[in-house]
């Protein structure tokens, strides 16, 4: 089933590609580039669908319904996410740039002087 699926979109890519490329632009000379047409429409004379456009229809038809088909068939068989498959690499030890005070190391604190508080005032009048 896999197998034809994927013909099928590889034939329906090549076929979408050659159509496309065998048809012609829409009144595509040189005066059209500078606004002559020669119509009163907006994107030109609107013709009969020839069987060019409709060949590219029907591919590009062919061609999305086999990318989802595709889509739908390579995911259905795994049931783990790209992200969780990945393996992390292991943590490299970080080494510390501080160094470590020692005992020798002069404090920056400053000596505490001792300060009296003030006596409360009594009230006994």
């Amino acid at each position: 089933m896999l197998i034809l699926i994927v013909t099928l979109h590889v034939l329906a890519s090549l076929v979408l590609i050659l159509v496309v490329l065998l048809q012609s632009g829409k009144a595509g000379d040189l005066a059209s580039t500078f606004g002559s047409t020669g119509s009163q429409t907006a994107f030109g004379a609107r013709g009969a669908a020839t069987f060019l456009t409709k060949a590219t229809t029907v591919s590009a038809v062919l061609f999305m319904c086999t990318s989802l088909s595709l889509a739908v068939l390579y995911t259905r068989g795994s049931s783990q996410s790209v992200i969780e498959t990945v393996e992390l690499p292991e943590a490299a030890p970080v080494e510390s740039t501080t160094e470590e005070p020692t005992a020798e190391a002069p404090t920056t604190e400053s000596p505490t002087v001792p300060v009296e508080q003030p006596a409360a005032a009594e009230d006994n009048e």
